[in-house]
Protein backbone atom coordinates (compact mmCIF):
# COMPACT_ATOMS: atom_id res chain seq x y z
CA UNK A 1 0.00 0.00 0.00
CA UNK A 2 2.87 2.43 -0.60
CA UNK A 3 2.49 5.61 -2.12
CA UNK A 4 -1.70 6.08 -0.95
CA UNK A 5 -0.81 9.68 -0.93
CA UNK A 6 1.82 10.37 -3.58
CA UNK A 7 2.58 13.64 -5.10
CA UNK A 8 -0.36 15.05 -2.92
CA UNK A 9 0.28 17.97 -0.59
CA UNK A 10 -1.33 17.64 2.91
CA UNK A 11 -1.46 20.55 5.45
CA UNK A 12 -1.49 19.27 8.83
CA UNK A 13 -2.51 21.42 11.61
CA UNK A 14 -1.57 20.61 15.23
CA UNK A 15 1.20 18.69 14.11
CA UNK A 16 3.67 18.67 17.20
CA UNK A 17 2.62 16.75 20.68
CA UNK A 18 2.44 18.00 23.71
CA UNK A 19 4.73 15.62 24.90
CA UNK A 20 7.01 12.92 24.13
CA UNK A 21 5.15 10.35 21.79
CA UNK A 22 2.63 9.70 18.96
CA UNK A 23 0.19 12.04 19.51
CA UNK A 24 -2.66 12.51 16.78
CA UNK A 25 -0.64 15.49 14.56
CA UNK A 26 2.65 14.11 15.19
CA UNK A 27 1.71 10.82 13.78
CA UNK A 28 -0.42 11.92 11.02
CA UNK A 29 2.27 13.83 9.66
CA UNK A 30 4.87 10.99 9.56
CA UNK A 31 2.13 8.48 8.53
CA UNK A 32 1.26 10.81 5.51
CA UNK A 33 4.99 11.55 4.81
CA UNK A 34 5.40 7.53 4.65
CA UNK A 35 3.03 7.54 1.77
CA UNK A 36 4.37 10.00 0.03
CA UNK A 37 2.59 12.95 1.02
CA UNK A 38 4.21 16.46 0.63
CA UNK A 39 3.47 17.39 4.69
CA UNK A 40 3.00 21.00 5.23
CA UNK A 41 3.02 20.73 9.44
CA UNK A 42 1.65 23.23 11.44
CA UNK A 43 1.99 23.99 15.38
CA UNK A 44 1.97 27.08 18.03
CA UNK A 45 4.79 24.96 19.72
CA UNK A 46 7.94 25.38 17.40
CA UNK A 47 10.26 22.68 19.37
CA UNK A 48 7.13 20.12 19.81
CA UNK A 49 6.84 20.94 16.02
CA UNK A 50 10.83 20.89 15.34
CA UNK A 51 10.60 17.09 16.79
CA UNK A 52 7.89 16.06 14.52
CA UNK A 53 9.72 17.68 11.20
CA UNK A 54 12.94 15.40 12.29
CA UNK A 55 10.82 12.50 12.32
CA UNK A 56 9.95 12.89 9.07
CA UNK A 57 13.38 14.35 7.46
CA UNK A 58 15.05 11.30 9.25
CA UNK A 59 13.23 8.49 7.03
CA UNK A 60 13.15 10.71 3.65
CA UNK A 61 9.94 12.32 4.03
CA UNK A 62 9.09 15.57 2.50
CA UNK A 63 7.84 18.18 5.02
CA UNK A 64 8.10 21.91 6.12
CA UNK A 65 6.80 23.39 9.10
CA UNK A 66 4.68 26.62 9.97
CA UNK A 67 4.35 28.25 13.55
CA UNK A 68 0.96 29.70 14.17
CA UNK A 69 -2.11 29.88 16.41
CA UNK A 70 -5.14 28.27 14.73
CA UNK A 71 -7.42 30.54 16.49
CA UNK A 72 -6.34 33.64 14.85
CA UNK A 73 -7.53 34.34 11.56
CA UNK A 74 -4.45 36.14 10.43
CA UNK A 75 -2.39 33.52 11.34
CA UNK A 76 -4.79 31.08 9.67
CA UNK A 77 -4.54 32.67 6.37
CA UNK A 78 -1.13 33.18 6.56
CA UNK A 79 -0.21 29.40 7.30
CA UNK A 80 -2.73 28.63 4.18
CA UNK A 81 -0.80 30.85 1.80
CA UNK A 82 2.59 29.83 2.86
CA UNK A 83 1.41 26.37 2.20
CA UNK A 84 0.03 28.08 -1.45
CA UNK A 85 3.54 29.57 -1.51
CA UNK A 86 5.75 26.32 -0.90
CA UNK A 87 3.51 23.52 -2.66
CA UNK A 88 0.87 25.59 -4.99
CA UNK A 89 -2.00 23.40 -3.79
CA UNK A 90 -3.57 21.78 -0.90
CA UNK A 91 -5.04 18.48 -1.70
CA UNK A 92 -5.45 17.36 1.96
CA UNK A 93 -6.60 19.51 5.17
CA UNK A 94 -6.17 17.39 8.62
CA UNK A 95 -8.01 19.85 11.54
CA UNK A 96 -5.81 18.09 14.74
CA UNK A 97 -5.78 20.68 16.96
CA UNK A 98 -7.74 20.18 20.25
CA UNK A 99 -8.00 20.07 24.06
CA UNK A 100 -10.06 19.39 26.89
CA UNK A 101 -10.90 21.62 30.15
CA UNK A 102 -12.37 19.81 32.90
CA UNK A 103 -16.07 21.35 34.06
CA UNK A 104 -19.90 20.94 33.65
CA UNK A 105 -21.73 24.77 33.30
CA UNK A 106 -21.72 25.87 37.10
CA UNK A 107 -18.10 24.90 37.27
CA UNK A 108 -16.71 25.58 33.75
CA UNK A 109 -15.82 29.38 33.63
CA UNK A 110 -17.53 31.29 30.56
CA UNK A 111 -13.99 32.52 30.17
CA UNK A 112 -12.80 28.60 29.71
CA UNK A 113 -16.24 27.94 27.55
CA UNK A 114 -14.83 30.81 25.00
CA UNK A 115 -11.31 29.09 25.30
CA UNK A 116 -12.51 25.65 24.92
CA UNK A 117 -15.05 26.76 21.21
CA UNK A 118 -12.29 28.34 19.83
CA UNK A 119 -9.55 25.89 20.59
CA UNK A 120 -11.67 23.17 19.28
CA UNK A 121 -13.81 24.56 17.26
CA UNK A 122 -13.11 27.89 15.83
CA UNK A 123 -9.66 26.38 14.84
CA UNK A 124 -11.39 23.79 12.00
CA UNK A 125 -13.99 26.43 10.91
CA UNK A 126 -11.11 29.04 10.55
CA UNK A 127 -8.94 26.41 8.34
CA UNK A 128 -11.86 25.37 6.05
CA UNK A 129 -12.87 28.80 5.43
CA UNK A 130 -8.98 29.34 4.05
CA UNK A 131 -8.55 26.20 2.53
CA UNK A 132 -11.92 25.37 0.92
CA UNK A 133 -11.52 28.22 -2.28
CA UNK A 134 -8.45 26.66 -3.60
CA UNK A 135 -9.78 23.03 -2.78
CA UNK A 136 -12.76 24.84 -5.27
CA UNK A 137 -10.03 26.39 -7.55
CA UNK A 138 -8.51 22.96 -8.04
CA UNK A 139 -12.32 20.95 -8.38
CA UNK A 140 -10.25 18.48 -5.29
CA UNK A 141 -9.77 17.87 -2.17
CA UNK A 142 -10.15 16.01 1.06
CA UNK A 143 -10.68 17.34 4.75
CA UNK A 144 -10.17 15.16 8.04
CA UNK A 145 -11.45 16.72 11.21
CA UNK A 146 -10.13 15.35 14.35
CA UNK A 147 -12.92 14.53 16.62
CA UNK A 148 -13.46 12.86 20.27
CA UNK A 149 -16.11 10.50 21.39
CA UNK A 150 -16.38 12.90 23.78
CA UNK A 151 -18.36 14.53 21.31
CA UNK A 152 -20.74 11.62 21.24
CA UNK A 153 -21.31 10.07 24.41
CA UNK A 154 -20.67 10.83 28.14
CA UNK A 155 -16.78 9.18 28.25
CA UNK A 156 -16.22 9.67 32.08
CA UNK A 157 -15.88 13.20 33.14
CA UNK A 158 -17.26 16.36 33.04
CA UNK A 159 -16.41 18.34 30.17
CA UNK A 160 -19.15 20.69 28.14
CA UNK A 161 -17.09 22.91 26.35
CA UNK A 162 -14.85 20.28 25.08
CA UNK A 163 -17.70 18.37 24.41
CA UNK A 164 -19.83 20.85 22.98
CA UNK A 165 -17.18 21.58 20.70
CA UNK A 166 -15.95 17.85 19.20
CA UNK A 167 -19.71 17.69 18.71
CA UNK A 168 -19.71 20.71 16.47
CA UNK A 169 -16.44 19.62 14.50
CA UNK A 170 -18.78 16.47 13.25
CA UNK A 171 -21.94 18.72 12.26
CA UNK A 172 -19.31 20.95 10.94
CA UNK A 173 -17.89 18.29 8.67
CA UNK A 174 -21.35 17.08 7.44
CA UNK A 175 -22.37 21.04 6.28
CA UNK A 176 -19.31 21.10 4.50
CA UNK A 177 -19.45 17.30 3.00
CA UNK A 178 -22.74 18.24 1.68
CA UNK A 179 -22.44 21.69 0.57
CA UNK A 180 -18.87 20.99 -1.23
CA UNK A 181 -18.89 17.75 -3.23
CA UNK A 182 -20.42 18.90 -6.22
CA UNK A 183 -16.59 20.44 -6.22
CA UNK A 184 -14.76 16.82 -5.47
CA UNK A 185 -14.19 17.32 -2.44
CA UNK A 186 -14.63 14.93 0.59
CA UNK A 187 -14.78 15.90 4.33
CA UNK A 188 -14.83 13.41 7.42
CA UNK A 189 -14.58 13.10 10.86
CA UNK A 190 -12.18 10.87 13.03
CA UNK A 191 -13.41 10.40 16.36
CA UNK A 192 -10.74 9.00 18.86
CA UNK A 193 -11.42 7.61 21.86
CA UNK A 194 -9.77 6.77 25.16
CA UNK A 195 -6.00 6.74 23.12
CA UNK A 196 -2.29 6.85 25.14
CA UNK A 197 -1.56 9.98 23.93
CA UNK A 198 1.16 12.23 25.48
CA UNK A 199 -1.80 14.36 26.27
CA UNK A 200 -3.02 11.81 29.45
CA UNK A 201 0.65 11.99 30.97
CA UNK A 202 0.78 15.95 30.42
CA UNK A 203 -2.45 17.39 31.07
CA UNK A 204 -5.56 15.23 31.71
CA UNK A 205 -4.00 13.01 35.11
CA UNK A 206 -3.05 16.59 36.36
CA UNK A 207 -7.22 16.99 35.75
CA UNK A 208 -8.45 13.90 36.69
CA UNK A 209 -6.60 11.87 38.85
CA UNK A 210 -4.49 14.32 40.55
CA UNK A 211 -1.18 13.25 38.26
CA UNK A 212 -1.63 9.60 38.69
CA UNK A 213 -0.92 8.67 35.41
CA UNK A 214 -1.70 4.69 36.07
CA UNK A 215 -5.04 5.42 37.88
CA UNK A 216 -6.48 7.53 35.01
CA UNK A 217 -4.75 5.03 32.29
CA UNK A 218 -6.60 2.44 34.18
CA UNK A 219 -9.92 3.75 34.40
CA UNK A 220 -9.74 4.57 30.76
CA UNK A 221 -9.05 0.91 29.83
CA UNK A 222 -11.68 -0.41 32.04
CA UNK A 223 -14.32 1.38 29.43
CA UNK A 224 -12.85 -0.47 26.42
CA UNK A 225 -13.66 -3.53 25.14
CA UNK A 226 -10.55 -4.37 23.28
CA UNK A 227 -7.74 -5.10 25.88
CA UNK A 228 -5.75 -2.55 24.90
CA UNK A 229 -5.13 1.58 24.52
CA UNK A 230 -4.79 2.56 21.21
CA UNK A 231 -2.25 5.58 20.46
CA UNK A 232 -1.80 8.44 18.13
CA UNK A 233 -1.10 6.09 15.35
CA UNK A 234 -4.47 4.74 15.31
CA UNK A 235 -5.95 8.01 14.85
CA UNK A 236 -3.34 8.55 12.09
CA UNK A 237 -4.33 5.16 10.48
CA UNK A 238 -7.79 6.45 10.22
CA UNK A 239 -6.83 9.94 8.95
CA UNK A 240 -4.73 8.04 6.41
CA UNK A 241 -7.26 5.83 4.83
CA UNK A 242 -9.85 8.84 4.71
CA UNK A 243 -7.58 11.25 2.52
CA UNK A 244 -6.62 8.71 0.54
CA UNK A 245 -8.33 7.84 -2.91
CA UNK A 246 -9.44 4.32 -1.23
CA UNK A 247 -12.08 6.78 0.86
CA UNK A 248 -12.87 8.33 -2.79
CA UNK A 249 -17.00 7.47 -2.29
CA UNK A 250 -16.67 8.56 1.30
CA UNK A 251 -17.84 12.05 2.83
CA UNK A 252 -19.92 13.51 5.74
CA UNK A 253 -19.67 10.47 7.85
CA UNK A 254 -17.41 9.57 11.06
CA UNK A 255 -14.66 7.33 11.66
CA UNK A 256 -15.12 6.05 15.03
CA UNK A 257 -11.39 4.79 16.61
CA UNK A 258 -11.72 4.00 20.31
CA UNK A 259 -11.71 -0.25 20.60
CA UNK A 260 -15.07 -0.15 20.62
CA UNK A 261 -15.82 1.86 23.58
CA UNK A 262 -19.19 3.80 22.41
CA UNK A 263 -20.93 0.72 20.79
CA UNK A 264 -20.75 -0.60 24.48
CA UNK A 265 -22.13 2.70 26.30
CA UNK A 266 -24.65 3.18 23.27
Amino acid sequence: MAGRLQGKVALVAGAGSVGPGWGNGRATAWRFAQEGAKVFAVDLNPEALQVTVDLVQNEGGEIRSFQADVTRHADIKAMVQACIDAYGRIDILVNNVGGSRKGGPVDLSEEDWDSQLDFNLKSVYLACKHVLPHMVAQQSGAIVNISSTSGLRWTGSAQVGYASAKAGVIQLSRVVAVEYAAHGIRCNTVVPGQLHTPMVESRLAGQRTGGDVETLLQQRQARIPLPFMGDGRDTANAALFLASDEARFITGTELVVDGGMVARCG
